[in-house]
C-alpha cells in the first residue's frame, strides 16, 4: 500500500515556477497568502538560502534531476520549443536523473505538469504516469497537455487541474505494494497574470499595497526594443502584482488539497515533501520584472537565484525549523540518495553533496564547516560565487563584472568591482570560482564560451550546432 515505511518513503516533488524566495508568508511576506505553504514549513524545515543553479528554467530542472551543472548536462538556456511529437528532443537523453535511481530502486514515478526538459510528450524511465505540458508554459486555461503521449487541451484552470491529477496519482498508488514518486510541478506563478486566475484569489489582492515588492526605476540592463519600450517590463505593475500573488495562492490551495490527500491516505509520515522552485524572480526588485534573463546581460541578484525550499517527513524530520546553509538544487540528488537509502554511489564528477544530516537534525558537529560552504552559478558566460558575506559574478569574456559585499550591503546596491579598496577580494573570489567550474564542467558543454543571451535554447550544444543552438541576444533583434 506505496510506502509505509519511514525509512523509505515515497517522495513527493513540489515544484512551483519562477517563483520568488520572499512569495511565502512563512519567508517573512505580510502581504501573500500562503496557509498551506506555511504549515508545510512548520512541520519540517525552511531553507533560506537555497540556490538555484541557474537562474532559468529549463537549465535549473535539468540540474535538479540530474545534480549537475549546465556545464556539464548542457542545458542552457530555456528551451525555446515545444519539444514535443517528431520535433521532440530528449535534452536529458543518457543523463541519469535521480528519478532514473528511483525507478532502479523499485518506485513507480508519476509526473502532474511542467517538465520542459524536452520530449515533453514522452514518459522518462520508470513513468507509470506522465500528464505533462508541451512546453514550458502559456495560458491557464486551453493548456496544450500530454497524458501519456495523447494531445489534449485542458479546459479547466490548470492549477487546479495539476493538483486534482496529483490527487488521483496518489489515489491509485495508495493500495500497491511499491513506494512512489510524485513530480508536482506547476505552471504558477509563471506568467501571464491578467485575466488568468479565478476571482476568489485576485479579489484578495485588490486592496493590497505591495509594499513587498517596491517599484523603483526601471534597471538600466533591462532590454528594450526600437522605440526605446522595456522587454519582459509590465506596464501596469500593480495589475501584475494582483495576478502574481493570486496564481501563488491559488497554487497554494491546491497544494493543501495534496496534502490533504496525503493525510487521508495516511501516508505523511512515509512520504518525503519537497517544495521549491526552478528559479527565482523580481517583481519589481532591483528595478526588473523577470529572472536572471530579466536584464542582459544576465544578472545574479538574490531575488533570481534564491528559490523557495521546504522539506517535510513528520516523524523522522523534526519540524518547525529554519535553516540559513547555503545549499544549492545541485546538492538535492545526492541528499535524496542518503534519505532515502538507495544503493548509489556518488559521483565524484558530480559538484553537490547531502545535507541530510540537516534534514535529521544531526548536523550540529558539521556546523562550522557547513559555514565555509559556498555555492556556485551560471548562466552561459556569467557565473557567480556566493559566500555568506560576499558575491562576485564574472561575466565571459569582458564584464562587466560585479562584487558585493553582501553583509554590509545585502540589497546588492554597491559594486565594488572596480574598488581597489577590495581588489585582493575579487581577485581571490575569481580564482576560487575558476578552480571550482574548471574542476567539474565538461569542456565540450562548458558556457562560458557559448552565445547564451536569455532569449532562448533550440537545440543541443554540439560543435556543428554552437551558430544556431541558442536564440539571438536582445540587441541582435533590435
Amino acid at each position: 500500500m506505496a510506502s509505509r515505511d519511514p525509512a523509505r518513503p515515497n517522495v513527493l516533488l513540489i515544484l512551483s515556477d519562477d517563483q520568488g524566495h520572499w512569495a511565502m508568508g512563512c519567508a517573512g511576506n505580510p502581504e501573500i497568502r500562503t496557509p498551506h505553504l506555511d504549515a508545510l514549513a512548520e512541520r519540517g524545515v525552511r531553507f533560506s538560502r537555497f540556490f538555484c543553479t541557474s537562474p532559468v528554467c529549463s537549465p535549473a530542472r535539468a540540474s535538479l534531476f540530474t545534480g549537475e551543472l549546465p556545464s556539464q548536462h548542457g542545458v542552457h538556456d530555456w528551451l525555446s520549443y515545444h519539444h514535443a511529437g517528431r520535433t521532440g528532443i530528449d535534452f536529458l537523453a543518457e543523463r541519469t536523473l535521480f528519478t532514473d535511481l528511483l525507478a532502479d530502486a523499485g518506485y513507480r514515478l508519476g509526473l502532474s505538469g511542467k517538465w520542459h526538459l524536452g520530449a515533453n510528450d514522452r514518459p522518462r524511465k520508470g513513468f507509470v504516469h506522465w500528464y505533462a505540458h508541451e512546453s514550458g508554459g502559456g495560458p491557464y486555461y486551453g493548456a496544450p497537455m500530454y497524458r501519456d503521449a495523447v494531445r489534449t487541451e485542458e479546459p479547466r484552470y490548470l492549477t487546479d487541474a495539476l493538483g486534482e491529477d496529483a490527487a488521483q496519482f496518489l489515489s491509485a498508488e495508495a493500495d500497491r505494494p511499491e513506494p512512489f514518486h510524485l513530480s508536482l510541478h506547476f505552471t504558477a506563478p509563471h506568467k501571464p497574470w491578467r485575466g488568468q486566475h479565478p476571482d476568489e484569489y485576485t479579489d484578495l489582492y485588490a486592496d493590497c499595497a505591495f509594499t513587498s515588492c517596491p517599484q523603483g526605476p526601471a534597471h538600466p540592463w533591462q532590454p528594450v526594443t526600437e522605440d526605446g519600450s522595456p522587454v519582459g517590463g509590465e506596464s501596469d505593475t500593480r495589475e501584475a502584482l494582483v495576478g502574481y500573488f493570486a496564481a501563488t495562492t491559488a497554487m497554494d490551495a491546491a497544494i493543501g488539497r495534496v496534502l490533504q490527500r496525503l493525510d487521508e491516505l495516511g501516508l505523511t509520515e512515509s512520504t518525503l515533501v519537497v517544495f521549491t522552485s526552478d528559479n527565482g524572480f523580481n517583481a519589481g526588485h532591483h528595478g526588473i520584472w523577470g529572472k536572471g534573463n530579466g536584464t542582459f546581460p544576465q544578472n545574479m541578484y538574490d531575488s533570481s537565484v534564491i528559490v523557495p525550499c521546504l522539506i517535510s517527513q513528520p516523524g523522522r524530520i523534526p519540524g518547525g525549523r529554519h535553516c540559513d546553509a547555503l545549499l544549492s538544487q545541485y546538492d538535492v540528488l545526492p541528499t535524496l540518495v542518503e534519505h532515502l537509502g538507495l544503493d548509489h554511489t556518488h559521483d565524484p564528477a558530480l559538484p553537490g553533496r547531502s545535507f541530510a544530516d540537516i534534514l535529521a537534525g544531526t548536523d550540529a558537529t558539521v556546523g562550522a564547516d557547513r559555514e565555509r560552504v559556498v555555492v556556485y552559478d551560471e548562466y552561459g558566460p556569467v557565473r557567480m560565487i556566493r559566500t555568506r558575506d560576499w558575491k562576485y559574478v564574472h561575466r565571459y569574456p569582458h564584464g562587466p563584472h560585479e562584487l558585493y559585499h553582501l553583509a554590509a550591503d545585502p540589497g546588492e546596491e554597491h559594486n565594488l568591482a572596480a574598488d581597489p579598496a577590495h581588489a585582493a577580494t575579487r581577485i581571490d573570489l575569481a580564482a576560487r570560482l575558476d578552480a571550482w567550474f574548471a574542476r567539474y564542467v565538461d569542456p565540450a558543454l562548458d558556457g562560458s564560451r557559448l552565445p547564451v543571451t536569455g532569449s532562448g535554447q533550440r537545440t543541443p550544444v554540439t560543435p556543428g550546432a554552437l551558430p544556431t543552438a541558442f536564440e539571438p541576444g536582445p540587441e541582435a533583434k533590435a
